[in-house]
């Protein structure tokens, strides 16, 4: 009984679990049947979409007079007092007429930008729906569509605004320019009038920009740079990143072999051939600031902002630099580098000032002539600060409780085997860590870092925005590590504001060819790293530095703190200092990292600092810091003194008990000479019994100058 009823159980439950699968079975069909309509219907909207487009553009006439066109939009930079920095225009340029442009720059464009431009109508529906779909997938931009039509397009009439009304403009035209000239000719429209970086325009300017050939004269590695260039100008620009134009050159060395443009053996000659530019590149652009210039492109790409569209987009780009100073340091690179013989392409200097309340760029100087060299030392360049970077380990020990007045021994040491030592074997026994910091001593460094922990000091430089490698050893103290300029004026920074770490920035606003505005710089980021004290303390010491110490040539008569830098062997010399409204910071030094003899950072790093500053700071007086009263006081001299009383020795840095001792050691001479008691003509003063005469306090002694250490 009890069998048969289990049995009917069984095949109730069964006949349930079939009855549940089949439910499931439908809900899972339904779910599928839905998402295939909803992708028929879009695809089929998709194309009706597209028809009824190619539909529109197809009945569009052709543009009048479009051969005689001369576009009259011209972006502009401008500093924030309202002077032109940077003026680009799509019609300076050596026009070339498409017969004499070599073949395989021709079709390296072709390759490289629209390898289906002889087959189209100005658009590629294709290359639309393709390009759509890798972006969807990839939830970003990675896949461009514009043909050399529509680029061309963009270029002669189109307000450069990124939207999808732009995008249907710009097909728009590009229908009707192919109506209008032939294919031969919109190419010849496109190659004369492309940017391709360093102020170049058109294949011929930038033949002469970067090779200083005619195009004739152009090797088909030389013609193959050129092509990949008008994707990115500024990233594949051969003059800032050698590798990268390299790369991007190769890619269209194997775009052309793949469309058989070229020949197996004609491909692997020219990936393999080094890029040889011309050294004096000619500049096709009004650019007082080029560096500078450089860098607000860049930023203008962060914004969202194509550079082939700003620069043919008749912007109006208001900066945040200061003209003037701009200009001193400017006039000032090249006088102290000629006036020290620094005048070698590889000698090299750059300069970078900024707000440490707003983060607004002031003056920024990637070398000493952008016609030379456009590598830019000031974000790319990777140099150790020497001396420079101490403020950052004493930084550290005043965050861990240090005073400015603790005291610490200026005297030799060995850590970990490393023995550092001060210039000449020069020690100065106790003195406090301010005056260390003065003198710029490298024992007295070390002996703090190892205090406080190399992890501290790194961990420090990092919150301060320093991202370059630093090696977890002692070394660090004496800046061994290679640093940007960018990053390390910086971090400065952070001692002018009370402990804020300010992010820098370089566009204030920025208008269309209507004066409408497109962007208006918001308040910069801040982040609070140091604590308002150590700000004051570190300002109270850097300020002897400039008063007394290492870095009297940057002495601008106001209030100004800052820190002398020289590497071994004279290859780097850095001045970084500040005032409450500036922070610059100045480094000189060779691209090949070859010895400068005698150069240091109270030289020309100091001087080039002082111009500047004197320029820059006219507008805000001399106001002090904000910052409570740091007192400085001399209690090392005093424990020195005591200690040399208990043994019955004399400080050697007081001149005037130092020649009371030679006084008295010469007179003991004289008396065992004569073997008998002669008492010397001038008194003889007794540091044992307390009869030396007490010399009145003295100033803060002058540094011993780097060039000597």
């Amino acid at each position: 009984m009890m069998s048969k009823s289990y049995e009917a159980y069984k095949k109730q439950r069964e006949e349930h679990n079939i009855s549940k699968d089949k439910r499931r079975s439908q809900k899972t069909n339904n779910f599928f049947t839905a998402v295939k309509m909803f992708i028929i219907v879009s695809t089929a909207l998709m194309i009706a979409g597209f028809l009824a487009l190619n539909l529109y553009l197809s009945s569009l006439p052709p543009i009048e007079n479009l051969r005689d066109f001369r576009p009259n939009i011209v972006t502009k930079f401008y500093s924030s007092d309202g002077e032109i920095i940077k003026t680009f225009t799509a019609y300076t340029y050596d026009k070339a007429e498409l017969k004499d442009i070599p073949e395989n720059l021709q079709k390296a464009i072709i390759a490289t930008e629209d390898k289906n431009f002889y087959h189209h109508k100005g658009y590629d529906l294709f290359g639309i729906v393709r390009s759509s779909i890798q972006n969807v997938l990839a939830m970003h931009t990675v896949q461009g569509a514009s043909t050399i039509t529509q680029q061309l397009a963009r270029i002669l009439f189109l307000s450069n605004e990124r939207t999808f009304i732009r995008k249907i403009k710009e097909l728009e035209v590009a229908t009707r320019i192919e109506k209008t000239i032939s294919k031969d000719k919109i190419l010849e429209m496109y190659l004369n009038n492309v940017y391709l970086g360093a102020g170049a325009y058109g294949v011929s300017g930038a033949a002469k920009t970067y090779f200083n050939k005619r195009l004739d004269q152009l090797t088909l590695p030389e013609l193959a740079l050129i092509a990949g260039l008008p994707q990115a100008p500024s990233v594949y620009n051969p003059y800032n990143n050698k590798d990268l134009a390299k790369q991007r050159r190769n890619q269209v060395l194997k775009r052309m072999l793949t469309m058989k443009y070229i020949t197996k053996e004609e491909y692997e000659k020219a990936i393999e051939a080094d890029i040889k530019l011309s050294e004096l590149p000619q500049l096709y652009t009004t650019n007082k600031a080029p560096y500078f210039s450089d860098y607000i492109i860049k930023e203008l790409e962060r914004l969202g902002f194509h550079e082939t569209d700003v620069i043919n987009g008749g912007y109006k780009v208001i900066t945040t630099l200061d003209s003037k100073a701009q200009q001193k340091a400017n006039e000032s690179i090249l006088a102290n580098m000629k006036a020290y013989g620094l005048t070698s392409k590889s000698q090299q200097a750059a300069v970078f000032s900024f707000s440490p309340i707003d983060g607004k760029i002031l003056v920024y100087a990637g070398g000493k002539n952008y016609g030379e060299s456009q590598y830019d030392r000031v974000t790319q360049a990777i140099r150790p600060p020497g001396s420079a970077f101490k403020p950052i380990v004493y930084a550290t020990a005043m965050e861990k409780g240090f005073s400015p007045n603790d005291i610490v021994d200026d005297s030799p040491v060995t850590l970990a085997k490393w023995s550092p030592r001060n210039y000449g074997n020069k020690y100065r026994g106790k003195i406090p860590i301010y005056k260390a910091l003065m003198v710029s001593s490298n024992v007295c460094a070390a002996r703090v870092i190892r205090e406080v922990g190399v992890h501290s000091v790194i961990q420090l430089a990092r919150v301060l925005g320093i991202t370059t490698p630093l090696e977890k050893d002692y070394t660090i103290s004496l800046g061994s590590n290679g640093v940007k300029l960018f990053e390390f004026v910086r971090a400065y920074g952070a001692f002018a504001n009370g402990g804020y770490v300010v992010e820098p920035y370089a566009i204030e606003r920025i208008e269309d060819s209507r004066g409408r505005v497109l962007y208006r710089a918001s308040a910069t980021k801040s982040s609070h790293q140091l604590s308002s004290n150590t700000a004051a303390e570190m300002t109270a010491m850097l300020k002897t530095v400039i008063t007394h110490g290492t870095g009297m040539g940057a002495n601008i008569g106001k209030p100004a703190a800052g820190k002398t830098g020289t590497t071994d062997d004279y290859r780097d010399a850095y001045f970084v200092g500040y005032t409450p409204d500036i922070v610059t910071g100045v480094w000189v030094g060779d691209d090949n990292n070859k010895q400068m003899h005698g150069l240091t950072g109270g030289t020309i790093p100091a001087k080039i600092w002082k111009d500047i500053m004197t320029v820059a700071t006219q507008k805000y007086g001399a106001k002090d810091f904000d910052y409570p009263e740091i007192v400085l006081s001399d209690k090392g001299k005093e424990l020195e003194k005591k200690e040399n009383e208990e043994n019955n020795e004399l400080p050697e840095d007081d001149s005037l008990l130092k020649e009371a001792k030679e006084l008295k050691e010469r007179a003991i001479e004289a008396a065992q000479s004569s073997q008998s008691n002669v008492t010397p003509q001038a008194p003889v003063p007794s540091a044992s019994n307390n009869q030396a005469p007490v010399p009145k306090a003295e100033p803060i002694p002058m540094a011993v100058p780097e060039s000597l250490r």
